[in-house]
C-alpha cells in the first residue's frame, strides 16, 4: 500500500524516482518463479500423508475412526482429534515438540521435525493457506535464500520459545515458521520505510493482521509461544535479510566516472541489522542454554500464560 504523507513538491518528486528506481529493482525480483514455498506446502503435505499412513487408525480404534472408507489412512475419532488428524502418540513417535525427550533425551532434532508436523487437516490447510497467500509474495520480491533463512529459522525460534513454557504436552505445526514470515514484512516495511509512500496505513494494516493472529493464539490449545517466538525471530532477521539499497547506489552504473558512489544501504538499516543480529544471536544462545538445562520458563516470568491462554467464563487454561 502506497501514499499518505504530507510533503513538499520536491520531497514528492524525489520519492516518486526513488519508488521508480525501486520499482526496477523490484521488477527484476517479482520475475523470479517462486518454487521454495510450494516445495514447503508439497512437503508439509506429503508429511501429513506419511504420518496418517503411520498411524493407521483402524489397527488400533476401528469402531470409532473417522471416514473409515480410507482405510488406514482413516481419521482418529472426533472426541480424540476434533481437527481430523492422527492420534497425539503418533505425533510424538515421529517429531512432535516435547519437553521431555528434548531436554532428557536429548532429542533436540525436535525442535526442527516440529515444523513440519500437523495435528490434523483443519490445521494443515489453514497453515498451508497462510503460507501460500504470504509467502509466495515475499519469496518473488526477496529471493528464495533468504525467506527459506527467514521461515527455517523462525520455524526453530518458536519451538525453543514453545519448550521453554508448554512442557506438559506436545507441539507441531509450521505456525512459527509463518509468524516469522509476518514478523520480517514488518521489519522489512520499517527499515525500507523511506521508499513507501502510504506508510502509515501499510503499517497500521499490518500490525492490525498482526495482533490479530497472534490475539488467537490466546485461546487454549493454541501453542502462541510458538507465534510469538516464530514472530520475534523472522522481525530481526528482517532487519538483517531484507534491507533496500539508497538509491545512488542503485544508480551507481550510470554516473559519471570520478563520480562518488553512496553506501550501499542507510546508516540507520546497518545500525538495525547490527543489533538484530546481536539480539538475534543471544536469543537463540539464551534460550537454547535454558532449555537444555531444563529451565522452566515461568519460574522467570509469572505473568507469561496470560501470553498463551486467558482464562474465561466459556473456557480453563490448562497448566504447562
Amino acid at each position: 500500500m502506497r501514499g499518505g504523507d504530507i510533503e513538499s513538491r520536491g520531497e514528492k518528486d524525489r520519492e516518486r524516482n526513488y519508488a521508480s528506481a525501486y520499482a526496477v529493482e523490484d521488477h527484476r525480483d517479482t520475475t523470479w518463479i517462486s518454487w521454495l514455498i510450494p516445495l514447503f506446502v508439497v512437503a508439509n503435505v506429503v508429511m501429513f500423508v506419511v504420518v496418517m499412513y503411520f498411524n493407521n487408525c483402524p489397527k488400533h480404534d476401528n469402531s470409532g475412526c473417522v471416514a473409515r472408507f480410507l482405510g488406514r489412512f482413516s481419521f482418529q475419532p472426533l472426541r480424540e482429534n476434533p481437527l481430523f488428524g492422527p492420534s497425539s502418540s503418533t505425533l510424538q513417535r515421529l517429531g512432535a515438540l516435547e519437553w521431555k525427550k528434548v531436554v532428557h533425551q536429548h532429542q533436540g532434532w525436535r525442535l526442527i521435525t516440529c515444523i513440519w508436523l500437523h495435528a490434523g487437516v483443519i490445521h494443515l490447510i489453514a497453515n498451508m493457506l497462510s503460507l501460500v497467500i504470504i509467502g509466495i509474495r515475499l519469496e518473488q520480491q526477496c529471493g528464495f535464500v533468504r525467506i527459506g533463512i527467514i521461515y527455517l529459522f523462525s520455524g526453530v525460534g518458536g519451538s525453543i520459545l514453545s519448550s521453554l513454557f508448554i512442557q506438559r504436552s506436545i507441539s507441531v505445526g509450521a505456525s512459527g515458521a509463518l509468524f516469522g514470515l509476518l514478523g520480517a514484512m514488518l521489519s522489512e516495511l520499517i527499515t525500507n520505510w523511506s521508499i513507501y509512500t502510504n506508510k502509515v496505513c501499510a503499517l497500521l494494516t499490518l500490525l492490525v493482521i498482526v495482533v490479530i493472529n497472534l490475539a488467537v493464539g490466546i485461546l487454549p490449545h493454541v501453542d502462541n509461544f510458538a507465534h510469538i517466538g516464530g514472530f520475534l525471530t523472522g522481525f530481526l532477521l528482517g532487519f538483517i535479510l531484507l534491507p533496500h539499497p539508497q538509491l545512488g547506489w542503485m544508480e551507481r552504473q550510470n554516473r559519471p566516472a570520478g563520480v562518488r558512489v553512496n553506501s550501499k544501504y542507510k546508516g540507520y538499516q546497518y545500525v538495525l541489522g547490527l543489533l538484530s543480529l546481536m539480539l538475534l544471536v543471544a536469543g537463540f544462545i539464551v534460550g537454547l542454554v535454558m532449555l537444555f538445562r531444563g529451565a522452566n520458563g515461568y519460574d522467570h516470568c509469572h505473568w507469561c500464560h496470560y501470553l498463551s491462554c486467558v482464562p474465561t467464563s466459556k473456557w480453563k487454561c490448562d497448566g504447562n
